[in-house]
């Protein structure tokens, strides 16, 4: 038994996550990982709401959605303009997915209860790259804020 274990920490089964398509289902998880990286820390509370999102967008148990973040966040680290990213969106959904869109990202910004300048400034440039009117982005915040208010705001 010894000997296996010894054998398995020599050469251990490497798994890596697959690239997967650049589509809206995983352009939007992969904006999620981007708005929940702003900050350069990536916090269980943020991986947590990533996984329910998803899970409600599509369906998933916790297991299917933590492995569609996997591959997300590949997406994410592989595609690093953002405006591609909101490209790929902008042509494959309407107007009410793309605020649903931008609701998941508020909560994931939400996530960990302190709202950063960084952590907006991704969210209103995703907004402008969708083309939604900063008052409607306003509206969609105010109302995120309002579901789950901040512990506290830093500028």
């Amino acid at each position: 038994m010894f000997e296996k274990l010894t054998e398995f920490f020599r050469n251990p089964i490497s798994y890596e996550t697959p690239m997967p398509e650049a589509d809206a289902n995983h352009v939007i998880g992969a904006l999620m990982v981007r708005a929940a990286k702003a900050d350069r820390a990536y916090l269980f509370e943020e991986v947590e709401v990533i996984d329910r999102v998803l899970a409600e967008r599509h369906q998933l148990g916790p297991i299917e959605a933590a492995k569609m973040r996997a591959a997300c966040e590949k997406l994410e680290e592989e595609m690093p303009n953002t405006a591609e990213l909101a490209a790929i969106l902008r042509e494959a959904i309407g107007v009410d997915e793309m605020e649903n869109t931008l609701r998941a990202l508020w909560r994931v910004v939400f996530a960990d209860g302190i709202e950063l300048d960084v952590e907006e400034a991704v969210l209103h440039k995703v907004e402008a790259l969708l083309g939604v009117s900063p008052k409607r982005a306003k509206e969609l915040h105010d109302e995120i804020v309002a579901r789950k208010k901040p512990i506290a705001t830093k500028k």
